[in-house]
């Protein structure tokens, strides 16, 4: 589990040991944050929101949802398509949200089963795939051994990082990852802080 700061270093220093790619990210980019924030059904609602748009665009749209109160499930199944619409939820992320409040999952036990049981949880929902899902268990759930390799950032951090000739796909993304157990979401962070030194940009919220 990833608590704070100190859970993250300890797993920087677990990787730059063990290539010196990593200690040289961790010397450009580090500390790298933890990035923790609030489970339950508020996370999934700002996950569902930031699929397929920009960083910027995603916090624009959150904090019109979060304003609406759409961050409760009985409001979410409340409001018409137009309440929905006003705050920039495109007609199948308006879906997404109603498939979720209508889902009934249950986010106490979801924060006690292993992480595998989570992602299956969550991608049994509608417009919930595994992306959502291992960010999900990455930042809400603390779970240090998730990698989303399908996120385009990691993968454009790994080329530069790795000096790869090419982004690798999301399979070969992952399989790289299993070197980097049992600190892949401690990897995952520092391809994050190292895609935004790179870049100057954010490739996550």
């Amino acid at each position: 589990m990833i608590e704070g700061p100190a859970c993250v270093a300890e797993g920087a220093a677990w990787l730059a040991e063990r290539d010196p790619a990593w200690a040289r990210a961790l010397e450009l980019s580090g500390p790298w944050p933890d990035r923790l924030r609030p489970g339950g059904f508020p996370a999934l609602v700002q996950a569902i929101v930031s699929q397929q748009v920009s960083v910027a665009s995603a916090a624009a749209i959150g904090g019109r949802v979060e304003a609406a109160g759409l961050h409760d499930p009985g409001t979410v199944l409340a409001a018409d398509d137009e309440t929905l619409k006003a705050c920039g939820l495109s007609r199948p992320k308006q879906r997404y949200l109603r498939a979720l409040a209508e889902a009934g999952i249950d986010f106490d036990a979801l924060s006690r089963a292993p992480s595998d049981e989570v992602i299956a949880t969550l991608v049994s929902v509608k417009g919930i795939g595994v992306w959502t899902a291992e960010i999900y268990a990455l930042f809400a759930l603390g779970r240090a051994d998730v990698f989303p390799a399908g996120d385009l950032a990691l993968q454009e951090s790994a080329r530069l990082l790795f000096e790869l000739p090419e982004r690798p796909t999301e399979r070969a993304l992952r399989d790289m990852a299993e070197d980097w157990s049992p600190w892949r979401g401690v990897a995952a962070r520092g391809l994050w802080a190292y895609y935004a030194h790179e870049k100057s940009r954010e490739g996550i919220r």
